[in-house]
């Protein structure tokens, strides 16, 4: 039976997952990776993954969680049974949100967190759930309970990120794409085009939503994944 891995996104930890946790098949070894906590680059971060976690694996990963899914799959596709990817991005860097995190870094060293993680966080969600104040508050404090130190070896991790595009479409495990309707931070093109480069992918809107699917929309993310985890075990 292969492992589940779910990979968090920028500066998020297991609390990113919580609503998902008790809805995951009980046949499946769920674990919740760190590996953006302790290396500096994503190449890095997925060959560790990769050596912690032997074995076949179901990678679910969430943005920058995507992103380290991704590279696991290139280094690895004979590893990779199935891959969920929830609002992420398999393009590199542009150079305007290269400036951006520069920007925030200066910020961040500067002992500004979160002034820039409060100014910021209702760009992650959809303008309904950026309306509900305990939403945005608990994931401005899970971002900021990473430290600076982390907010600024995780942007830069991201800003030298590869190009994941080219290897897409020689990926043959079946492959759940999420993306919110209104997601501002990884917009509905880039899961579009993951999609349409890889052969066995399925793509789902998920409405009314931002960036953060899984604490903006749980039980819909849960009546979706779920199932497609449970066609992955059946195969298995």
């Amino acid at each position: 039976m292969p492992t589940l891995v779910l990979l968090p996104g920028l500066a998020c930890d297991e609390r990113l997952w919580e609503a998902q946790l008790p809805a995951l098949p009980s046949a499946l070894d769920v674990r919740v990776s760190d590996v953006h906590m302790r290396h500096d680059r994503i190449e890095t971060m997925a060959a560790t993954l990769l050596v912690e976690h032997p074995g076949p694996l179901i990678l679910c990963g969430a943005s920058m969680g995507g992103m380290i899914a991704m590279e696991a799959a290139r280094q690895a596709p004979e590893r990779v049974v199935g891959l969920a990817l929830l609002g992420t991005n398999a393009r590199p860097e542009t150079p305007d949100m290269y400036k951006l995190r520069e920007s925030a870094i200066e910020l961040f060293e500067r002992g500004e967190a979160r002034d820039v993680i409060e100014l910021n966080a209702g760009f992650a969600f959809h303008p309904t759930q950026a309306g509900d104040p305990a939403l945005v508050r608990r994931y401005v404090e899970l971002v900021l309970d990473a430290g600076a130190a982390q907010l600024v070896r995780q942007n830069r991790a991201l800003m030298e990120r590869p190009d994941a595009r080219p290897h897409l479409s020689g990926l043959r495990c079946p492959v759940l794409v999420l993306c919110g309707d209104g997601d501002r931070l990884t917009p509905p093109e880039c899961s579009r085009e993951i999609a349409a480069l890889m052969p066995h992918a399925e793509l789902v809107w998920v409405a009314h939503c931002g960036h953060m699917l899984t604490m903006e929309k749980p039980e819909f993310v849960n009546t979706t994944l779920g199932p497609w985890l449970q066609r992955l075990v059946a195969d298995a």
